[in-house]
């Protein structure tokens, strides 16, 4: 029986904690490329849907629908050619829907042996460097900067 191809919408689930420690984990198959969860959508599943999976599969997190952040954002990109036959002959572009998680703590991921082979909290200079893919560095930058943004809002305590 054949593999079913791959659908060419995917998502990119950022996982941080609220200090901007993010964590990245490297392709299984000696690959050297570092990541966020990401994952294609199965069947009909909304964005949201395939995210909470994808994390829960990768991770072995189970994120209660509440604590995703829907960046209402999209990257449409070309698929790398060392992936394309897991799609339908001629597909040869992707969209991928952004969301993040900010964890309450750092936590020892789950990893799923046959997806990522290692994983790390680094923080988002850090991450946004090691990941292999543009819309991956972006977004971390995005997080920064909007979580940056509301720690350096809040007010300092005094000694």
């Amino acid at each position: 029986m054949s593999k079913a191809p791959k659908q060419p919408v995917s998502v990119l689930v950022v996982i941080h904690t609220s200090n901007l420690d993010f964590l990245v984990m490297e392709r299984a198959g000696g690959s050297g490329l570092w990541q966020s969860v990401t994952g294609s959508r199965e069947g009909d599943e909304a964005p949201a849907a395939t995210a909470l999976r994808e994390v829960a599969e990768e991770t072995g997190l189970a994120a209660p629908p509440s604590s995703l952040v829907d960046w209402q954002l999209t990257h449409r990109f070309p698929i790398l050619p060392r992936w394309r036959a897991r799609y339908a002959p001629g597909v040869t572009h992707n969209t991928e829907h952004v969301f993040s998680l900010c964890v309450p703590a750092i936590f020892s991921p789950s990893l799923a042996p046959d997806e990522h082979t290692s994983a790390c909290w680094l923080p988002w200079q850090e991450a946004a460097a090691r990941v292999f893919s543009w819309t991956n560095r972006d977004t971390i930058g995005l997080i920064a900067r909007r979580f940056g943004a509301v720690l350096q809002a809040r007010p300092q305590s005094l000694p």
